[in-house]
């Protein structure tokens, strides 16, 4: 077994405990491996250890690696800051984007899919935390938001995601990732039409557990799956 093969049941097995210990079906938490900055041959051995989805923060490292894992039938993630004038690289190459953080954004997401005749499935960054150096829709303007991402047939809401500020005790977390899920809980409850919200991706090496605790239905995990790289998570 390969170290990442360890690590990757390490964090299996520390993701189903804390989905349990929160009264919560262990299934309804998945990973989403970060891979940015990782080579392939270590993306390789994760795929081989049963690990599929995985996630990139810039188009033009993702681009050669969903080409050459082609044939592996992988799945992928964007999880980075998505600018507009890339949009058109990441509608029908990833199944998801979590980090749709402007209606500019959505739209030209929208466009590009109706053009290619698809549907992008997205999730809506929250800024949570207020920080200026942090991408995301600030907490008081997303029911506004998603009432207008509602009428466009080229996008999909699924959900929410948010990135905390970095903490090295993974409690100091749980207060972002609590006003997360309220905020989703209330925007349930304004029921805008077409909108699905059960998906938060929140949660990353230092804290997954935590974020589990608190909702989380997708964790991004790349430090403690793949081991350090320049900047993994």
């Amino acid at each position: 077994m390969t170290v990442i093969a360890e690590n990757l049941a390490s964090i299996e097995s520390r993701m189903a405990n804390a989905a349990r210990n929160a009264g919560r079906d262990p299934k309804a938490v998945r990973l989403v491996a970060v891979s940015k900055q990782v080579p392939i041959e270590k993306i390789e051995q994760a795929a081989q250890a049963g690990q599929n989805l995985f996630g990139e923060n810039k188009i033009q490292e993702a681009l050669p690696k969903i080409e050459s894992l082609d044939a592996r039938n992988l799945h992928w993630h964007f999880i980075g800051h998505a600018q507009k004038n890339k949009a058109k690289h990441i509608v029908g190459r990833f199944d998801r984007v979590h980090s749709v953080d402007s209606l500019p954004l959505a739209e030209t997401l929208h466009r590009l899919s109706v053009a290619r005749g698809v549907v992008t499935n997205i999730l809506i960054q929250v800024n949570v935390s207020g920080e200026k150096s942090k991408f995301g829709v600030a907490p008081k303007c997303l029911e506004a938001l998603l009432a207008q991402v509602s009428q466009w047939s080229g996008v999909s809401v699924q959900g929410l995601m948010t990135i905390p500020p970095y903490d090295p005790v993974p409690q100091n977390s749980r207060r972002y990732f609590s006003v997360l899920r309220e905020l989703r809980d209330r925007m349930v409850q304004v029921a805008i039409d077409h909108i699905g919200l059960s998906e938060l991706s929140m949660g990353m090496s230092n804290d997954f557990e935590v974020a589990i605790a608190e909702g989380a239905t997708w964790v991004r995990v790349g430090t403690a799956l793949f081991g350090p790289q320049d900047s993994t998570d």
